[in-house]
């Protein structure tokens, strides 16, 4: 067994994955697309947008899709446990890049280096490194 996100976008998936995939974060390694290859079209504005992605990189493994009726994202985050303190400032300040800071990066009470933030495509990131 093994527990992975799926992430629902409006419309913004391929956007997204691109975006963190220019962070450093992994690839795209599996797309279905509304509309190709027998896939179905709910309606004519989602042909072509991503029905099913998987995105995997080194420790990295979650799932994303455009659901044109999809909820705003809340409620859970992807905690990235990281072992190099400047990576995690570097992967912090590409994530935040045009999105929220709700923690700054800093060395918390409990000793680690950690930060929390939602991006530009409203996924909550928290990155904790050990000092």
């Amino acid at each position: 067994m093994q527990l992975s996100n799926y992430l629902f976008f409006t419309t913004t998936c391929e956007q997204a994955l691109a975006f963190y995939t220019q962070c450093g974060l992994g690839k795209i390694t599996e797309v279905l697309r509304f509309g190709v290859d027998g896939m179905p079209v709910p309606h004519e504005a989602m042909r072509g947008k991503i029905m099913h992605a998987r995105f995997e990189g080194p420790g990295v493994l979650f799932f994303a899709s455009d659901n044109d009726d999809a909820e705003p994202m809340r409620g859970s985050a992807h905690i990235l446990q990281m072992k190099d303190r400047q990576l995690t400032k570097q992967l912090f300040d590409k994530l935040a890049d045009q999105g929220v800071v709700t923690t700054p990066l800093a060395v918390q009470i409990w000793g680690d280096y950690f930060g929390k933030l939602t991006d530009r495509f409203g996924v909550q990131w928290m990155l904790n490194c050990p000092v």
